[in-house]
């Protein structure tokens, strides 16, 4: 399975969803970074995405975007082979 990093918040409920849908899908260890607890963080992650917002989730290489753009590759069919490194 592919590396997943994530960039979240505490109390983003987005962020939530999200963490809750990789770990249906198999996913069992992320590698999550608090952008509320280490703020250099979200300019790391505004700099590397071009987006402020959380989450912000990478698959591998790959930069997925937000929940809702996670939701979206899941009913397309395409996130457990992204996740199988397809």
């Amino acid at each position: 399975m592919q590396p997943v990093k994530i960039y979240t918040t505490g109390t983003c409920p987005y962020c939530i969803h999200a963490k809750q849908l990789l770990k249906a899908r198999g996913v069992t260890e992320l590698d999550e970074i608090r952008v509320d607890m280490t703020p250099d963080e979200r300019q790391k992650m505004m700099t590397i995405t071009g987006r402020r917002t959380v989450p912000q989730i990478f698959i591998g290489d790959t930069h997925v975007g937000g929940c809702d753009d996670l939701v979206a590759l899941d009913g397309r069919g395409g996130l457990m082979p992204l996740l199988n490194g397809g």
